[in-house]
């Protein structure tokens, strides 16, 4: 799977129809609009601390990555009328270890636009030679928990930090 700034066209089991693409640094107005709808207890979860708002520095390290080691991926509805979702994936410097973190608007949830985002992201992992993804959570986010071990990924608990649970999935060996 190469990137494209087209992106890719995706449904969901329950209709959603919506697009992926890469970010990119005129994204940031946008971005900052969708993390107005996402609740709070969300964006504790996306960025394990509690945030009343996404800050330019945040959005900036969002939308300017170097879409090698760091992708982060924009959800869209309506030719890019409004973000749905963000997905990041940041790998190490071998780029054999990637950690994933993901939002959703909060009128998007239960849509399968969190699967989807997982999905997309895993693929394009995979695609340049991750073996492991690893999301870190919150114990509290049950719905990210389930879903990852929905997809495959297994949970231990996240070392020095009894708050927290490391999710893991090998690639390519499904």
């Amino acid at each position: 799977m190469s990137i494209s700034d087209h992106g890719t066209r995706v449904v969901t089991r329950s209709g959603c129809l919506f697009d992926i693409r890469p970010a990119r640094p005129d994204d940031e107005t946008a971005l900052a609009e969708f993390f107005k709808h996402v609740t709070p207890e969300d964006k504790r979860f996306r960025f394990l601390t509690g945030l009343k708002e996404v800050g330019h520095d945040r959005l900036s390290a969002m939308t300017n990555v170097d879409h090698h080691q760091t992708e982060n991926f924009l959800a869209f509805v309506d030719h890019e009328a409004e973000i749905i979702a963000t997905g990041m994936l940041a790998c190490d410097a071998d780029m054999k270890r990637g950690e994933v973190a993901i939002s959703v608007r909060s009128d998007f949830k239960n849509d399968g636009v969190g699967w989807e985002m997982l999905r997309h992201i895993a693929a394009h992992a995979e695609s340049i030679g991750v073996n492991t993804l690893e999301s870190v959570e919150s114990r509290d986010n049950h719905a990210a928990i389930n879903l990852e071990r929905e997809m495959g990924w297994t949970a231990s608990s996240y070392p020095g930090d009894a708050t927290l649970m490391l999710l893991q999935r090998t690639l390519g060996a499904q």
